[in-house]
């Protein structure tokens, strides 16, 4: 895409600033290279990883994921983001996303293939000097190393600042002795390479290690029973008296804490577009299923109740999809941004993502809730059988639920994007707050009895859109100016305002994605396209409508929450739309195609 003519926008500001079509990027838009690449990832899982799915996930053979992976390597889906001067393929922020989608649909390895590729290298190739990243990325990036990433500690898990394994160094300055315990680690079990965050004396904040398993002073408990995710090694580390060169230090003394945000700020949206290619197994499962399972003498794909469900996993995926890479392709916009300006590589991209920290959140807690729906539906969609362990539902129903706990809970990470959209406007980074007293001075004012040109495509539901948005203005504002410094600890607030930002951002992805593909392939071609994304902005208005007016009722009372909630009537309304019938047209199309066929 090209970055000079294409409207810049910054993280957060899609709640003021209006987004064209032709500026946002769409999964249909990958070259032929991302595409080829992409079907090299998906050959790779149907060929290595279903067949062998059961045994994975008994984990009784410890050599086969281990095994699995090194081929994985064989291929270049390790080395994605990796330079080529590095051993990697050097390719691009959104190609790295496209792959983390299509392995989604791998099960427990995509934890494994998440862990080593996201938070198991990143750290390194970011953060690290010249000599480390010549030392160690070349083997990761080939799978002859795997890493994982120890962060989480009995005591600190959403408040990682608060860990208590240390660092000292040793009298002659050559070594850091690491003493502390780590859980939940991903790939443990067979890592060759862990980042270990320490604290440093009574440092505030911690400090990263690139720590290797042949340093010694490393044990780790049994591999952990877990509710889903089954294939994946996840264990306790145990670090004893761990002599780990000074050398090994990651970045700065103190600087663990910013390169924990930063590379969970990747991971959270990594994880967005890594459930789409469960998401799309799962609905091409239901589809095959219900097309196959009689009752009453005909297949139950026939029955409305059913085509409602198909149609919702659709229209939920679709939207997801168009909100993760519309974000990945901003981020790498400004990455190419910065670097055009002299900017550093590795700082323009640690730059741009810090950016996008909010469309990030978004693209994880949308990302994970929307594979909790589609696999609860699936399960659904085969009845009995759904709840069988013989049948690929129950497998991907318990796997999919750790996606809304790792990379930061869904709860954690709804509290940030509203944390860091109120930040940025108090440093003036973001003008959110004239655009907040704009809508608080339209409230009291005579409402405006515009009309809309209907005939151009969208004009109604771009209408909503901008109304939405005054929406997220009158109560966030309104909340900010109540609550002053208390809105932070006013948790069911915050997740009510991050609820309204996330299905407008939805929302209006969807349309923009449909708009774009409407201007390249013509209307008739797009016309399940076109139900979805009018399906989902109609479902986006009353998901809004009930967090707004809890989060109205919580802080106003007498005239001035009449005069708000007359405000959310008039913003909220919109035509009534036949979402039985466009379902069902989108369900049939499905079922015609045999799987979900919108990417």
């Amino acid at each position: 895409m090209n970055t000079i003519t294409k409207q810049s926008i910054n993280g957060g500001e899609f709640l003021i600033k209006d987004t064209a079509a032709q500026d946002i990027f769409i999964f249909e838009e990958f070259s032929e290279e991302q595409k080829m690449m992409a079907q090299a990832c998906q050959d790779f899982i149907d060929t290595e990883i279903h067949p062998k799915i059961e045994e994975i996930d008994s984990m009784k053979n410890p050599d086969l994921v281990p095994s699995i992976f090194k081929k994985a390597g064989e291929l270049g889906l390790l080395g994605i983001s990796v330079p080529e001067e590095f051993n990697g393929m050097g390719m691009s922020f959104n190609t790295s996303m496209l792959i983390a989608d299509i392995i989604g649909g791998a099960g427990s390895f995509s934890t494994t293939y998440g862990a080593h590729t996201g938070i198991g290298t990143l750290p390194i190739l970011y953060y690290g000097n010249e000599a480390q990243k010549s030392k160690y990325l070349p083997k990761l990036a080939t799978g002859e190393w795997a890493a994982c990433y120890c962060l989480t500690e009995p005591d600190a898990g959403s408040d990682a600042n608060s860990g208590k394994t240390k660092a000292v160094l040793t009298e002659d300055g050559k070594h850091y002795i690491i003493n502390g315990q780590k859980m939940w680690i991903s790939n443990a079990g067979f890592a060759d390479i862990f980042i270990v965050f320490a604290k440093i004396e009574d440092d505030k904040n911690l400090t990263a290690f690139i720590v290797e398993k042949d340093f010694g002073g490393i044990t780790m408990n049994e591999e952990e029973k877990k509710m889903g995710i089954k294939g994946s090694s996840t264990r306790q580390v145990f670090f004893n008296d761990c002599k780990v060169p000074a050398e090994n230090l990651l970045s700065e003394r103190g600087n663990g804490f910013k390169i924990a945000v930063n590379i969970l700020n990747i991971g959270r949206i990594k994880l967005g577009a890594g459930v789409l290619g469960g998401c799309r197994t799962v609905a091409s499962y239901a589809i095959k299923y219900s097309s196959e399972r009689k009752q009453f003498g005909v297949s139950i794909n026939t029955f409305g109740a059913i085509k409602q469900k198909l149609a919702e996993m659709a229209i939920r995926t679709y939207a997801c999809e168009a909100l993760c890479y519309r974000a990945g392709q901003d981020i790498e916009d400004r990455m190419a941004a910065l670097a055009a300006e002299g900017m550093e590589d590795t700082e323009a991209k640690l730059k741009a993502l810090e950016q996008f920290a909010i469309e990030a959140a978004i693209a994880k807690v949308h990302g994970s809730e929307v594979l909790d729906y589609v696999v609860d539906q699936g399960v659904q969609v085969y009845g009995g059988m759904g709840y069988s362990a013989d049948a690929p539902m129950e497998r991907a129903y318990r796997d999919a639920r750790i996606s809304r706990i790792y990379e930061g809970t869904n709860e954690i990470n709804r509290m940030l994007m509203v944390g860091m959209l109120l930040k940025r406007a108090m440093k003036g980074e973001i003008n959110l707050f004239e655009p907040a007293m704009a809508v608080g001075n339209e409230l009291t004012a005579v409402p405006s009895f515009e009309t809309i040109d209907t005939s151009e495509l969208f004009a109604s539901e771009k209408d909503v859109i901008k109304k939405l948005k005054k929406v997220f203005l009158m109560v966030g504002g309104k909340a900010a100016m109540a609550l002053q410094d208390k809105i932070e600890s006013e948790q069911e607030v915050m997740m009510s305002l991050a609820d309204v930002m996330i299905e407008i951002y939805a929302a209006e992805s969807a349309i923009l994605r449909t708009e774009k593909l409407v201007s390249l392939k013509g209307e008739e071609a797009c016309k399940q396209q076109i139900a979805m994304s009018q399906v989902y902005l109609f479902e986006a208005i009353e998901k809004i409508q009930t967090a707004a007016k809890e989060a109205i009722a919580s802080f106003t009372k007498g005239d001035e929450q009449k005069v708000m909630l007359m405000g959310l009537k008039r913003w909220t309304k919109s035509d009534l739309v036949n979402t039985k019938e466009l379902r069902r047209q989108i369900a049939d199309y499905m079922i015609e195609k045999g799987s979900y066929p919108f990417s």
